[in-house]
Parts: structure tokens; C-alpha cells; sequence
């Protein structure tokens, strides 16, 4: 299968190219509001040797993260399937983490911490070893002075930003030639409309009252 990654969610944004499991293409660039998807699915399907109208299948970075960046990746998905038929599959970026985790041998309890804005992070809790990834806590928001006493505890901490938190903090980014590679061999696509960022808040939002009308002087 013929897979193209897009990967957003953090600071860094890349696109990769993997056929049946091994890279062909990729390229990458640190986000500004200037970031060139298009660019960097060019660059990264020159590299393959492969057009557009060969992708069978667009990977996809749910997040959590940079809310901005994965709503551009699930918009241009969804804009891909509509004019090609192209199958959707999209991926937890933490999940991503946890193998990019793996492949430096960083072995033992990782905590994936991702910026939740708010003073808060979005923390996954794993027990990574050469064999596989083991979820110990599920994904969900938590303080930085519960990451920052099980750093204290001898816990590795890891994640894109995880420096700028904690002072043991290992800076790794979810890529998406990793992405490409997690979608090898899975089958459950799913539409584009029905993709959605992974996002643990829950959106409020309060309808506006409707225009006072004032009488005529």
C-alpha cells in the first residue's frame, strides 16, 4: 500500500511517503504561519517517485496538539478523498510518541506529555520496552506538578515541548514517516467527515442573543 503521512500536531510538521512498511519520501519544516503543505507533499512524492493519483491511503495525526495544524491536515484529507479515491486513516500522535519513544531505546515508565494550553498538559503514562508499548494511564489533562513529581520518581518525561516544562524533559516530536509505518497493514479508514482531532475538552459554546432592535427616534 502507497502511504502518504501528515503529520501536524506539534512544531514540527512533516510528510512522509511509505510503501508496504518502508520510507520512500519525506520532508519536513519547523510550523510558522506560512507552513506550505502542498510544499512539503511535493518534495516528499518527488523523493518516491510517486503522483498523487498512486496514494492509496492518507495517514493522519489526530493530535492531541497544535489544534490549528491538525485541522489543516484533516481539512486537505478531506479535500483529497473528495477529488481522488483515496482511503482515510487516522492515528493518536501520542501513540506516535510512544514509538518514536521505543525506536531511541528509551525503556522504562514514559510519560507523553503534549501542551494543553492552560496551564495544563495532556499526559499519557507508559511502560515502554524493546518488545512493545504498554499503557499504564490512559490519555487525559493533568497539571505539570503531577508530571514533575514522577520525573522526581525516576519516570522519564518526553514530548515535544517536554524541555520547556521540565527540567528532565526529553524533546521528541511525533514524525510522519513513523505514522506512515503505524498505518501499514490497519484497515479501519474512516470518512472524512466523521475524522476529528483528539481534543479531551469538552467545547462549550454559548449562542449569541439575537440583535436589539431599537424604536425609531
Amino acid at each position: 500500500m502507497k502511504i502518504l503521512a501528515v503529520e501536524f500536531s506539534s512544531s514540527q510538521r512533516g510528510v512522509a511517503v511509505v510503501v508496504d512498511g518502508h520510507l520512500r519520501g519525506a520532508a519536513m519544516e519547523t510550523a510558522t504561519r506560512q507552513t506550505r503543505a502542498f510544499d512539503l507533499i511535493a518534495r516528499s512524492l518527488a523523493e518516491a517517485g510517486i503522483e498523487r493519483e498512486q496514494i492509496d491511503c492518507l495517514a493522519l495525526g489526530l493530535g492531541p496538539g497544535s489544534y490549528t495544524g491538525i485541522r489543516s491536515a484533516l481539512a486537505l484529507a478531506q479535500g483529497w478523498q473528495l477529488a481522488l479515491p483515496v482511503k482515510l486513516l487516522g492515528i493518536n500522535s501520542v501513540e506516535c510518541l510512544a514509538k518514536e519513544a521505543q525506536v531511541k531505546a528509551w525503556f522504562g515508565v514514559v510519560n507523553l506529555v503534549v501542551d494543553a494550553q492552560r496551564n495544563e498538559l495532556y499526559v499519557a503514562r507508559c511502560e515502554i520496552n524493546p518488545d512493545g508499548c504498554r499503557e499504564i494511564e490512559p490519555l487525559k489533562l493533568a497539571a505539570p506538578d503531577e508530571v514533575r513529581a514522577r520525573a522526581s520518581a525516576g519516570e522519564i518525561v518526553a514530548g515535544p515541548e517536554a524541555d520547556r516544562w521540565f527540567a528532565e524533559g526529553r524533546v521528541l516530536f511525533p514524525g510522519a514517516a513513523m505514522l506512515g509505518k503505524m498505518a501499514t497493514g490497519r484497515t479501519d479508514f474512516t470518512p472524512g467527515e466523521k475524522l476529528e482531532p483528539i481534543y479531551l475538552r469538552a467545547t462549550n459554546f454559548v449562542k449569541a442573543p439575537p440583535p436589539r432592535i431599537l424604536p425609531a427616534a
